[in-house]
């Protein structure tokens, strides 16, 4: 499981003219389910993610979790994040899980994060969606569940 990880002082998701997901100061989180992710992944990324220590302290280091900051999380499925572009011009995805799998972990994911006392908001899983973000920083952290960076 792959996630981009990024500290908003808000963000929002729109599919069509719908608002689908809108969050305040908190995380925005692009998620991306591998073939050989399961529930090991996203317990691991759910953990990760809620105790990640980017939000500042009195003394303005990252010392604060997104727990310990009280802040909310727009997740959004991206399975692009398992594009591969290491040959030709074009991405494989060979690597990312089927949508019906990935729906599920990405599914489980929110409900892990939300076990954790994380307010969670979502993106709509599968449709063309308009993301709008205001990156706060910026703060970005790059997360895979193998450890392959």
């Amino acid at each position: 499981m792959r996630a981009v990880v990024q500290r908003v002082s808000r963000a929002c998701v729109r599919v069509a003219d719908r608002n689908v997901g809108e969050i305040g100061a908190g995380l925005l989180v692009l998620v991306s389910v591998g073939t050989d992710d399961d529930e090991r992944d996203v317990r691991s990324m759910a953990e990760k993610v809620a105790q990640l220590r980017i939000f500042p302290d009195t003394a303005g280091l990252m010392n604060r979790s997104l727990q310990d900051a009280d802040g909310a999380l727009l997740l959004v499925s991206q399975f692009t994040l398992h594009g591969d572009v290491r040959r030709g011009r074009r991405p494989s995805f060979v690597a990312a899980a089927p949508p019906e799998r990935a729906r599920s972990l990405y599914e489980l994911l929110g409900r892990a994060l939300a076990s954790l006392g994380v307010q969670v908001a979502y993106g709509e899983f599968g449709a063309h969606m308009a993301v709008e973000l205001v990156n706060d920083g910026p703060v970005t952290i790059l997360i895979d569940t193998k450890r392959l960076f």
